[in-house]
């Protein structure tokens, strides 16, 4: 392992910081760094991941679908996770999405969401119900996210490109759930990312803090009484985090610190520095602060960190806070649960339409009845576990997309996509996405393409059953189609559309020709 070169500046503020135990932090930056994956509980449960991965998984201890594995076995190269059955994620940035308390039916925000790690979670939290915004300022950083999110098969998800203070503008008090996973100096991905130490300064620590403080204010005036709020940063300074939540308090006496429940935690977590302890350390404690009253000061040892010489993850600060007063408090918003939940901010919400990276947007085209019937058809055979509502689809230029059930009005800003992106109707038939074999689930026969199945040859199986193929994810076949790939099959059943399978886990659409099948991978998707 390369000897990882740390600013000296950042050496003297965690030994100030950590004091004895600054020589355990300092030997950790000298071992290996843990890799992991999470889950995709849209698709599988962790006990059904268990039993079917390729691979050792070892269980990360503060989440229950995340597990440590060694990337040797290239988990990223593996069909399942094109299936998009996991996410490959740092362990510790695991811990924020799963401390928001989301249930199916709320209203989700991600803030600062690229490239997708948090968002995609949230979004499975969801189970289909509700609406997650899913919002990066960063337009480079953007397309990562999109994509994610379609991997993982969410379809209630609105991707935006915006400005926090915009989305507030916009949305006023409208979500009840909302990440704030902040840009921030990434003193907590050193060992990860060894440039991020090259460009580290005292500077960037400054300006981080004054950006942080701005993107709390506009998030906090999007949450609802009663919501809650995580904030989060993968970095140790004080200023970027306890600092910047008791900045949030002052300025938001509606807002309030909440003790993060960690009881099977204990050993990875530890609590975060209480005001009064970072201003004996001579942290720069703002004036109205400075003559603070310990019985009146704001317990910041709710929030919690995660430390790389404790817990077998990288640095984080998480901080749990939830807006005063009941949720029916907010002006439009309706309390309910689930689907019986309402549209909030009467007036300002209505059935959205789609753009695509563009700030204004063609109207809603409705699908006629032949169409309805074609697209029916269709999804009955390929997609009857989607159960999708027709009234919520809308068509632009021949493209189908199916709308959240709950989706605010996005006209005026930048956005990539709104719900699922089902494929295209053309003249007497339909042709399906790869957005919406993403958001299909496992097929029901339980051993479809394994090695096992009846007819296993030297490259395994692969079976046919008129609406999909299930091919080994071991069968060097499979890799091929990834590639984009057209596959010669023998025992096949009549023409048509094909949902190609990892086993029992949908990739991708080909079609079937006699016994060619067809790749319609489209190029963005396929394997190098």
């Amino acid at each position: 392992m390369k000897e990882l070169t740390l600013p000296e500046h950042f050496l003297e503020n965690m030994k100030h910081l950590l004091g004895p135990e600054y020589e355990a932090f300092l030997a950790s930056f000298r071992e290996e760094r843990k890799n992991a994956l999470r889950v995709n509980r849209l698709k599988l449960s962790p006990g059904q991941f268990e039993a079917e991965a390729p691979f050792a998984l070892e269980r990360v201890p503060w989440t229950d679908n995340g597990y440590y594995v060694d990337y040797r076995d290239r988990p990223g190269q593996h069909p399942y996770y094109r299936a998009g059955l996991y996410y490959l994620q740092e362990p510790s940035a695991m811990a924020p999405a799963g401390i928001l308390p989301v249930r199916p039916g709320d209203r989700v925000l991600d803030l600062c969401a690229a490239p997708g790690g948090k968002a995609t979670e949230l979004g499975a939290r969801l189970s289909g119900e509700g609406i997650l915004v899913a919002n990066e300022i960063s337009a480079s950083r953007v397309r990562a996210l999109e994509r994610n999110i379609e991997l993982f098969g969410i379809r209630n998800c609105i991707v935006t490109n915006e400005p926090p203070h915009v989305l507030a503008e916009r949305f006023g008090a409208y979500f009840n759930k909302i990440l704030v996973d902040a840009p921030c100096s990434g003193e907590g991905m050193f060992r990860k990312n060894p440039e991020a130490a090259e460009t580290w300064t005292p500077q960037k620590v400054n300006a981080c803090a004054r950006t942080q403080r701005e993107i709390l204010l506009s998030a906090a005036g999007m949450l609802r009484p009663g919501g809650y709020l995580v904030y989060s940063t993968c970095t140790f300074e004080p200023e970027e985090n306890e600092l910047a939540v008791a900045y949030l308090l002052r300025k938001r006496p509606d807002m309030e610190l909440v003790k993060i429940p960690c009881e099977d935690r204990t050993e990875s977590f530890r609590p975060a520095y209480a005001l009064g302890k970072l201003c004996q350390l001579g942290y720069d404690i703002p004036a109205e602060d400075a003559d603070y009253d310990e019985t009146e000061e704001p317990d910041l040892t709710r929030a919690v960190r995660i430390w790389p010489h404790i817990a077998e993850g990288e640095g984080h600060f998480i901080a749990l806070l939830a807006r005063k007063g009941r949720p029916d408090q907010a002006a439009g918003i309706s309390p309910g649960t689930g689907k019986q939940k309402k549209r909030a901010l009467a007036g300002t919400l209505s059935k959205s339409t789609q753009g695509r990276t563009s700030s204004k947007r063609a109207e809603g085209g409705t699908i006629s009845k032949e169409e309805s019937r074609l697209l029916q058809q269709f999804l009955a055979s390929y997609a009857p576990d989607l159960n999708i509502d027709i009234c919520r689809c809308e068509m632009r230029e021949g493209r189908v997309y199916l709308m959240p059930d709950e989706c605010p009005e996005i006209r005026g800003l930048r956005f990539l996509r709104a719900g699922l992106y089902l494929g295209e109707l053309k003249k007497n038939r339909f042709e399906p996405s790869q957005e919406l074999a993403q958001a299909v689930c496992v097929r029901p026969d339980a051993v479809c393409g394994q090695q096992d199945s009846p007819g296993a040859g030297k490259k395994g199986s692969v079976s046919d059953d008129g609406t999909c193929i299930c091919i080994s994810a071991e069968d060097e076949r499979l890799q091929a189609f990834l590639r984009g790939e057209s596959l010669r099959l023998q025992d096949t059943k009549e023409n048509g559309w094909r949902l190609v399978c990892a086993g029992r886990w949908p990739v991708g659409w080909g079609k079937l020709t006699g016994r060619i099948l067809k790749n319609h991978i489209p190029a963005s998707w396929r394997s190098s």
